[in-house]
Order: structure tokens, then C-alpha cells, then sequence
């Protein structure tokens, strides 16, 4: 089955399951701040179980409960009014599961005034890092459109102000979201902004990468909704060696669009900052087979550097929200 057919299907199998979810509650008082408490609540949901059969063709194997971290502002921020339902922004983590960087981008996000979902892919599929991960991509697609899903039943969101942010395999997940292929996934749903962390862009529009489209010139066309990379000029997943400028793959994704593609597009290019710089967590070296534009699937003893970034941290951090108050 194609992979937007099979969209399409699933989303009507699953879209009334979600009806059934209980909405959230919420007080608003005024003056958000960084140190303001959200209310916190974990949250589940169905989602469509994507796997590939022996033919290596996408297929549904049952449903997923996908389960989420969900930080609602007791405040109102510049993008929040008492009373309003409010913007909200989903998170989406990197193949090494849910770190810090959630919670350090929610709390930001949260003191402008949105609300905050950040959603665990990996629970439900029992992965626990980059050895046991789904195959492809494609295989988690479903889980950003069906946490969307559930925030539409959720009586104090604002479902037309949902933007998506993802680290890595999350950024992935971010710039798929903002395709035509995998739309069908929000049964008319979409999301608003999209920001996307060191999301791997040499990968895409790859004849060796299934589903890997993006674009006109990949025979996805994108949304029209506003895109944000951030990058690190130093990422081991987009340059060849360490002499590279890992932020150039990106560079080259967004030129080789259309004009209007193109202009919804920002690439900033994090200057010295290495992939996962807003992991602010002790520095790690790992395998990835898809690091070093690639080269690693054929050296198991590569390893490519995740390294935090505390000054570039905050600097990302602050222009992600901006992004997302400007467009939600």
C-alpha cells in the first residue's frame, strides 16, 4: 500500500477513538515567567503501528498508545489572553529518547504563554536508543499528526495554533509534518510552524531513503506553513570529516526548492555548535549509522560527537520562540 493511502486509512480507523479523551482544565492568572509552575499532567493516545513487512513495504500492525508529558501555564503570556484557548507546541525527542531538552525548551515556551506536549515514541515500540530503533523515519510519521489529533479534543487548546518542535529523529518528524504525504495522518488537521533541530538534511530527497521526499522536488510538496532549522556548523550527522560545515546539507535542502518553497524556509547556521548543542547534559560519543552523511553505515566503530552548547542553548532557545509567538 502507498504510503499516503495508507495514511488516509489509518486515520480513519483511529479518529474516533479520540473523541472518547478527557479535555483539561485550566486557571489563567496573569504574568508568566520562567519560574512560573505549569499544571503537568501525562496524557496517552492511540496511534496507527507502522512497521515494515517482508516485501519492505510500510504496513499497519495494530495501534500504538503513545504517551505524552502535557505542561499547561497557569499564566498568560504574550501569546496567551485569560480566558483564550491557548497556542500550544508539540515536542518531538531525538533517536536517544526524551532528555533535557524538552523540558528546557517547554519551560521558555511556557513562560511566553503556550502550552507543551512532548510525546515519548519510543515507550510504546520498547526502543530504548539508536540500535533498536524503527527502521525508517517513515514508521513514526503517524505519532506527530495523532498527538494532533489529541490536542483537538482538548477543550483549552487552540487547535489552529499548533506548532511542532523536534531534536534530531525529531526533527525529522518536524519537517515531515510539514509535507502533503503525510498530511492525511491530521484527518484535515495541520500544523501551524515548524521548527526542526539538526534534523539530518542530506537524507532527504535520497534515492537510497525511502519515503525521504521533501518538497516539489521530491514529489512532496511542503504545507506553506513557516519552517525553522537550527544547526550546528560542527554536526557530525551532515559533514564528511571534522574539517566539514555540518550546516551546509541544510543550506543545500532549502536551494534546492522553488522560489516559494523556499520562502518559507529559515536555515540558521549555529556556529560552532555541534549536533544536540541544547542537550545540556554531559558530552557523548555514539554510533549512528546515518552520521558522517552516511559514511558510518559502513564503519561500526565511527562515532560522531553529541556535545552541549550552554551559550548557544539559550540562544536557540530564545529564537525558537520568537519564531513560535510570530507564527502561532
Amino acid at each position: 500500500m502507498k504510503l499516503a493511502k495508507l495514511f488516509a486509512a489509518t486515520a480513519l480507523a483511529l479518529g474516533s477513538s479520540l473523541a472518547a479523551l478527557p479535555a483539561m482544565a485550566q486557571a489563567i492568572t496573569p504574568l508568566c515567567s520562567l519560574q512560573a509552575e505549569p499544571t503537568i499532567s501525562f496524557v496517552e493516545f492511540p496511534a496507527p503501528n507502522l512497521v515494515l513487512n517482508a516485501s519492505g513495504q510500510i504496513v499497519q500492525n495494530g495501534t500504538l498508545t503513545i504517551k505524552g508529558k502535557m505542561r499547561v501555564p497557569n499564566c498568560y503570556g504574550p501569546v496567551s489572553k485569560p480566558g483564550n484557548k491557548l497556542p500550544t507546541v508539540l515536542i518531538m525527542h531525538g533517536s536517544g529518547g526524551v532528555d533535557s531538552r524538552g523540558d528546557f525548551h517547554a519551560q521558555a515556551l511556557n513562560a511566553a504563554g503556550f502550552a507543551t506536549l512532548e510525546i515519548d515514541m519510543w515507550e510504546a515500540r520498547g526502543v530504548t536508543g539508536v540500535a533498536n530503533r524503527p527502521a525508517l523515519p517513515a514508521l513514526t510519521f503517524p505519532d506527530a499528526y495523532y498527538a494532533l489529533r489529541f490536542l483537538s479534543t482538548q477543550s483549552n487548546i487552540d487547535i489552529n495554533r499548533v506548532g511542532v518542535l523536534g531534536f534530531s529523529w525529531g526533527g525529522v518528524m518536524s519537517l515531515a509534518s510539514a509535507t502533503q504525504n503525510v498530511v492525511p495522518f491530521g484527518g484535515g488537521l495541520r500544523f501551524k510552524a515548524h521548527v526542526a533541530h539538526y534534523p539530518v538534511c542530506y537524507a532527504y530527497n535520497s534515492p537510497y531513503i525511502p519515503n525521504s521526499g521533501f518538497g516539489s522536488v521530491g514529489n512532496n510538496p511542503l504545507t506553506g506553513a513557516p519552517i525553522l532549522i537550527q544547526v550546528g556548523t560542527q554536526d557530525d550527522y551532515d559533514r564528511a570529516n571534522s574539517s566539514g560545515d555540518g550546516s551546509l546539507a541544510c543550506k543545500a535542502l532549502k536551494n534546492s526548492l522553488s522560489a516559494a518553497e523556499q520562502a518559507k524556509i529559515e536555515v540558521v547556521a549555529v556556529d560552532g555548535a555541534y549536533h544536540g548543542w541544547d542537550r545540556l547534559m554531559i558530552p557523548v560519543q555514539g554510533y549512528d549509522p546515518f552520521a558522517h552523511l552516511g559514511a558510518d553505515r559502513y564503519n561500526t566503530a565511527a562515532r560522531m560527537d553529541i556535545r552541549p552548547n550552554v551559550t548557544k542553548a539559550y540562544e536557540a532557545r530564545a529564537r525558537l520562540v520568537q519564531f513560535f509567538i510570530k507564527n502561532l
